[in-house]
């Protein structure tokens, strides 16, 4: 299973050559590609407008999302705690919610942030830089 985190997504929806798209097809193979509703959330705020909107609206609609657990919202806070002690503040908590459940699913999160790298020092998460 593979989660692809927004940060890429972006590119493949912005990339007029089709380029991100074609090395993100290779990394994912015949594995599910899943999301989770903070995917859904960054992309549907990043729209620039009303047709933006609607077109991804309807692709998001018809995608498989990565459920939380009851403890994931804890996890994801231990996880930006656990950063901050260490001197490391994170741009977005939503990336340590991202994190924790590609860590709970065992899905492989491919990205292209720099937070995910952070996040990997302290918590095993499996990660591919696109």
């Amino acid at each position: 299973m593979v989660l692809v985190d927004t940060s890429v997504w972006v590119d493949v929806f912005r990339d007029p050559d089709g380029l991100v798209r074609d090395a993100l097809v290779r990394v994912t193979g015949d594995d599910d590609t899943v999301l989770t509703r903070f995917n859904q959330l960054e992309l549907l705020q990043g729209a620039r407008d009303e047709h933006e909107w609607s077109v991804l609206a309807e692709y998001l609609e018809h995608q498989d999302y990565l459920d939380a657990g009851a403890d994931t919202w804890r996890n994801a806070a231990r996880i930006y705690f656990d950063l901050r002690r260490r001197g490391h503040t994170v741009r977005s908590p939503i990336d340590c919610c991202i994190a924790e459940l590609a860590r709970e699913h065992d899905a492989l999160l491919v990205h292209r942030d720099r937070d995910f790298v952070a996040i990997a020092e302290v918590r095993p998460v499996r990660l591919h830089w696109l």
